[in-house]
């Protein structure tokens, strides 16, 4: 299925994220469509924070957003340290970085054929 003819609810499931995210500040925000090469998952919500609480902050405002729209995550890892928080609601994954964790993993390079559908998901 490419992001063409993708579901919309799937879509607005991240659009969602997407704006929780930016209402918080998020930095260099991008949305990959992984659902042609992964099996693990459609889309990598992907953006930074300036801070450790900044990237908690926006990790909150994401749950707390779909949370309002029933979806709860089916696991979140590294809220402690916020430095690199992953939010798994199966059909997406949010990674909320701090800055200098973001630049040494680049998941964006390692992920450089998924297909980039910020727009999109800014609806």
């Amino acid at each position: 299925m490419t992001s063409e003819t993708l579901p919309a609810q799937d879509l607005s499931t991240v659009r969602v994220a997407v704006a929780a995210a930016l209402d918080r500040k998020a930095l260099e925000l991008r949305v990959l469509d992984l659902d042609a090469i992964s099996d693990f998952t459609e889309f990598f919500l992907i953006c930074s924070g300036t801070s450790d609480r900044q990237v908690q902050a926006i990790a909150d405002a994401i749950v707390e957003s779909l949370r309002e729209v029933g979806h709860r995550p089916l696991a979140v890892e590294g809220y402690k340290h916020g430095t690199w928080i992953l939010l798994d609601y199966g059909s997406f994954v949010a990674h909320v970085f701090d800055q200098e964790t973001r630049s040494f993993y680049a998941l964006e390079r390692l992920w450089a054929d998924a297909p980039d559908v910020t727009e999109r998901a800014r609806g």
